[in-house]
């Protein structure tokens, strides 16, 4: 079954003269796990940002489950689509709260399922409060890679149906990187796009999409990009000598 589909897309920001994004296509299927890579500036946040609707497509369509996106209530798409920012916020209040937020109705075992998956439940119940530990404005009193891990586990918590996480796992260490993209890879039924700069968050995703300057570079498997992609092969390269 489809899940997400992009025909012929093209987006421009309101005021822009060119396209941000130009004649974007492909498919992804129920459960499965799509990787979006590119340099900084290839297009990528903004690929991910037409598919719960945050902006319109100049040109194409974007269709969840078949639907055009346009067409959805935008309650109704917020619940089948849980996306994980950039940038996370944070406010003041509990562990709980902060994950629970947008999830009316979410219990205490919700909440630590979703940290679960997102590889913060161990280092939140060594807290002296446990999920009633107090977060600042901000989220000041924690790391940013426990600041990622609790945005994920918000977006989570809710359950959707697709799944993205854009560029959401950059302040985690590889090993832990690698724990999240596993324990996201149980949940059968969800679709989940991963937006990263770097190759090892998308190693084993069912396919990647390699952007540059807003136009599909390559579509395919790790090993098929490394053998055919020159662009992906120079992002995998890059990405080797850092690590």
């Amino acid at each position: 079954m489809k899940s997400v589909e992009f025909k012929n897309v093209y987006m421009k920001y309101a005021g822009a003269g060119d396209y941000s994004l130009e004649d974007i296509s492909f498919t992804a299927k129920k459960g499965e796990t799509i990787g979006i890579i590119g340099s900084t500036g290839s297009g990528k946040t903004t690929l991910v940002s037409l598919i719960p609707g945050f902006y319109p497509a100049a040109k194409g369509e974007v269709l969840v489950n078949g639907k055009n996106v346009n067409t959805y209530e935008l309650s109704e798409l917020k619940k089948k689509v849980g996306f994980c920012f950039q940038h996370y916020y944070m406010f003041k209040g509990t562990i709980f709260e902060n994950v629970a937020f947008g999830a009316p109705g979410a219990t205490e075992e919700d909440v630590k399922e979703a940290l679960r998956i997102s590889q913060g439940l161990d280092f939140v119940m060594e807290k002296s409060g446990g999920l009633n530990e107090k977060v600042s404005e901000k989220g000041t009193n924690l790391s940013g890679g426990q600041k990622q891990r609790l945005m994920i586990a918000r977006a989570l918590v809710r359950k959707p149906e697709i799944l993205v996480l854009d560029d959401s796992s950059s302040a985690l260490d590889y090993a832990t990187d690698r724990r999240l993209r596993e324990a996201v890879k149980e949940l059968k039924d969800m679709t989940v796009f991963i937006v990263s700069q770097r190759t090892a968050s998308v190693l084993h995703a069912d396919k990647i999409i390699v952007l540059e300057d807003g136009k599909m570079a390559g579509i395919g498997t790790h090993e098929e990009l490394l053998k055919n992609n020159s662009v992906y092969k120079e992002i995998y390269e890059s990405c080797t000598k850092e690590q």
